[in-house]
């Protein structure tokens, strides 16, 4: 699939002296000057300007596992980087010292030419969009995203999944996988604590899958917030009956952040209780994160263990051009 090269990221309101960026699905509605919910991104002129544009705030090489991505490339090194701001206001936030920040260090400065050629320095398979919301500095990703591309790199996104419909159609031709988080069932956590939208997330989602982007999802899940069994359940029928049965779930365990000091960690009893509650609901692949306890990938047919991992390691890879070798069952992925 072709990309779009005169994709525009805002549109001009008709009778009005403003733009609506789009960017994400708060569709921000910007007059000259004024800057959206993420802070990054202005009206510039009648142009959406993104201010972050060319600006990381972070930028590490991490294994692909910490992404968290488990059924792509494994034991793969990513070129990870993020900006300041983002469009929600998780009060969780493990990354909240850049993600709740508007504040653009312009002194540091790394072109979508010197991205991908540290990239290829580190000898990385893919180039993660990640630590803030990606989607805020969309215009930067895509254009350091089309050069990895072109240099036989993988990209990968790790978002809250509020982009717009018209973003996800433009990811489609240059964006290779994802991980979305599903923070919770409850649409007015979503919308009142949250500052997002949980219809949206879902169909971002839907839509992802259904543009050939392989998914990932994980789930936070944050005592007394969204552990509940019907929460769970309803979160793990939907994975399964609205994007397929295939598609990794990560119940990943909270710690105190940022907000919310006072909370008690996750109790790996609670994480233990949400994956007895995905494999009711058919879900073949199931993963606990931020806890040591057993991250292989088995077999849905026979359960023979075929990726062993000890944290973000991958110490056995037992698949054999991507099929089980025991039974032969193909298993859903991108492995080279």
């Amino acid at each position: 699939m072709s990309c779009n090269p005169l994709m525009q990221y805002a549109r001009p309101n008709e009778g009005k002296e403003s733009i609506t960026c789009l960017l994400c699905r708060h569709y921000c509605k910007l007059k000259e000057g004024q800057v959206g919910v993420c802070g990054v991104n202005q009206n510039v002129g009648g142009s959406l300007k993104n201010l972050v544009y060319g600006h990381p705030a972070a930028l590490n090489v991490d294994p692909i596992e910490k992404k968290p991505l488990y059924h792509m490339l494994p034991g793969s090194r990513v070129l990870s980087f993020g900006t300041v701001g983002c469009n929600f206001k998780c009060p969780f936030c493990q990354n909240w010292d850049i993600s709740q920040t508007k504040s653009v260090n312009e002194e540091t400065e790394v072109a979508p030419e010197k991205m991908v050629a540290l990239a290829k320095h580190y000898e990385c398979s893919a180039i993660a969009y990640t630590y803030n919301e990606p989607t805020i500095f969309y215009p930067y990703a895509k254009d350091v995203g089309l050069l990895a591309k072109a240099e036989g790199m993988k990209n990968i996104f790790v978002s809250n999944g509020f982009e717009t419909p018209e973003i996800i159609e433009d990811m489609a031709c240059w964006v290779d996988a994802a991980n979305i988080d599903l923070k919770s069932w409850d649409a007015s956590y979503y919308k009142k604590v949250l500052k997002g939208g949980l219809d949206a997330v879902k169909d971002t989602l839907k839509r992802m899958v259904d543009a050939g982007i392989w998914v990932e999802v994980t789930t936070l899940i944050v005592p007394g917030d969204n552990d509940d069994d019907a929460s769970l359940e309803a979160m793990a029928h939907f994975i399964a009956e609205s994007l397929g049965r295939h598609v990794p779930w990560h119940l990943s365990a909270f710690h105190p952040d940022y907000k919310m000091q006072e909370k008690e960690h996750t109790p790996i009893e609670t994480l233990l209780r949400a994956k007895r509650i995905g494999e009711a609901a058919g879900l073949y692949y199931l993963y606990l994160g931020n806890v040591p306890i057993d991250s292989t990938t088995y077999c849905p047919e026979c359960h023979a263990a075929l990726i062993e991992r000890s944290g973000y390691c991958v110490v056995a890879n037992r698949l054999k051009e991507s099929h089980c070798p025991e039974c032969g069952r193909e298993i859903e992925g991108i492995w080279h």
